[in-house]
């Protein structure tokens, strides 16, 4: 056989088919319209300001200030305060979320379980509410006035305000977690799923009782699936808005600029300042990145390759 008659037969080979491009050319569109274009617009937004001259009567120029906006925002006592909330957030809601989701993963997966798919239905439920209707329902319970659980406490000597300064943190963090604790249940339910039974008859027939199975055998195969949970519950934290901003007319604990992108929400639609927003958009997404980063490269260390 000559050459002449393998390269068509080999062009032919590594030729993509028609469907795939049918399939990917939406994906790739939507993906570059819709995630790619906002995020170049906000980094290319960020390095501009608006200019007033005179006394206001000419329309603002916009003038090229590279990295004013940065500098204006990380220079903000109330934005760096913010990032430290934010911070503080994560550090409450991360662990919080983790260890909820898989304790009723474990919980509805085993073998004494009753009623399992109920259980993971209601649990599931929150999901499906949306975050501002959620977040109102919680306001209602948060406030004593109306809130049946505050006032039966108060009845019994206990008063209690979530919405206090000290309290509106885990307050919002409480929103938070019944909100995706059954997202992430499912998840792990189904890594718990895949595991194969003869591993946990054999472990049986070696006398493992229900904590040994789950020390030895479950957590360490459904590890992928937890720091999966783990790194979406990092990027969900850090970025915070819907909650705070419909909890904000209930309490005077919560500012404007409580969270980072309530901060460059008040900048881009109550200040007039879309450039200083989109640098602070930008400082969450690189703090987003950066901690996602941190994370994955401790989980992964010496090799341990976990996702």
């Amino acid at each position: 056989m000559t050459a002449s008659t393998l390269t068509p037969v080999r062009r032919s080979r590594s030729r993509p088919p028609a469907a795939l491009w049918v399939l990917l050319v939406p994906f790739l569109v939507m993906f570059a319209l819709f995630f790619v274009a906002p995020i170049v617009f906000a980094v290319v937004d960020s390095l501009f300001a608006q200019k007033s001259s005179g006394l206001g009567l000419t329309a603002p120029t916009r003038e090229f200030v590279f990295m004013d906006n940065y500098v204006a925002a990380l220079s903000s006592p109330a934005f760096l305060a913010s990032l430290g909330r934010l911070v503080a957030f994560s550090a409450i809601e991360v662990p919080l979320m983790v260890v909820t989701a898989l304790a009723l993963a474990l919980l509805l997966g085993a073998a004494a379980a009753r009623f399992p798919r109920l259980f993971r239905v209601t649990y599931f439920m929150p999901y499906g509410v949306p975050g501002v209707i959620a977040a109102l329902l919680w306001g209602f319970l948060y406030i004593p006035a109306t809130s049946p659980v505050l006032q039966l406490l108060g009845a019994v000597g206990i008063h209690a305000n979530p919405l206090s300064s000290d309290a509106v943190l885990f307050a919002i963090a409480n929103i938070a977690l019944w909100g995706f604790a059954g997202y992430n249940m499912l998840i792990l339910i189904a890594a718990l799923d895949a595991i194969p039974s003869d591993l946990y008859e054999a472990a049986r027939l070696d006398g493992a009782g229900e904590w040994r199975v789950i020390w030895h055998i479950k957590l360490p195969l459904i590890r992928p699936s937890i720091v999966l949970i783990t790194l979406f519950t990092i990027i969900g934290t850090l970025q915070l808005f819907v909650e705070p901003l419909v909890l904000r007319p209930l309490t005077t604990a919560i500012s404007s600029d409580y969270t980072p992108n309530l901060a460059a929400y008040n900048q881009a639609f109550t200040q007039g300042n879309p450039n200083l927003a989109a640098a602070m958009a930008v400082i969450v997404a690189l703090l987003a990145f950066a901690f996602s980063a941190l994370f994955l490269r401790i989980v992964n260390r010496k090799g341990n390759r976990a996702w």
